[in-house]
């Protein structure tokens, strides 16, 4: 009696088997296409998104920028106009999402500061590397960018 208790206690503490994924369930991932590191259209609608809201002000700029990049992607200002929108959203994007829910949450004045403080240079490190890059890339590139961000709008 005591044998059968010992090996029904150890039945229940031993994991359960392994549940393995039907081809139903893989035939629900994502089609990828044949092109490495490049995600079908169909892939790329499909995936859920985050976006934030951003000022009127910003939005102009943003649409601003954009169609003077589109209209003449040769000219020289565009890269430098580009790079201070992109830190621009990227700053916007930090306070949407880490600032706004801490004020929302209501963390205090010292825990809303010492975020501020990490996400300010958090966003100085990204808009530095950002800029960086859209400072040396081509025309093509540039539309490639611009491209994406009107995606996003």
């Amino acid at each position: 009696m005591v044998a059968s208790a010992r090996s029904s206690a150890r039945r229940a503490t031993e994991p359960a088997a392994k549940v393995r994924a039907t081809p139903a369930a893989k035939a629900t991932r994502p089609a990828r296409s044949t092109v490495k590191g490049k995600p079908s259209p169909e892939s790329t609608t499909a995936e859920p998104s985050l976006r934030f809201h951003h000022s009127k002000a910003l939005r102009a700029k943003t649409l601003a920028v954009l169609a003077a990049l589109e209209a003449t992607p040769d000219h020289a200002k565009h890269r430098p106009a580009l790079a201070d929108l992109v830190a621009e959203l990227t700053e916007a994007g930090m306070d949407y999402y880490y600032m706004r829910t801490l004020r929302v949450a209501q963390v205090g004045f010292v825990g809303e500061q010492s975020a501020r403080l990490g996400i300010s240079g958090a966003a100085k490190l990204i808009s530095s590397v950002s800029r960086k890059y859209i400072m040396g890339m081509n025309q093509d590139q540039l539309l490639i960018v611009a491209r994406h961000i009107r995606e996003l709008t």
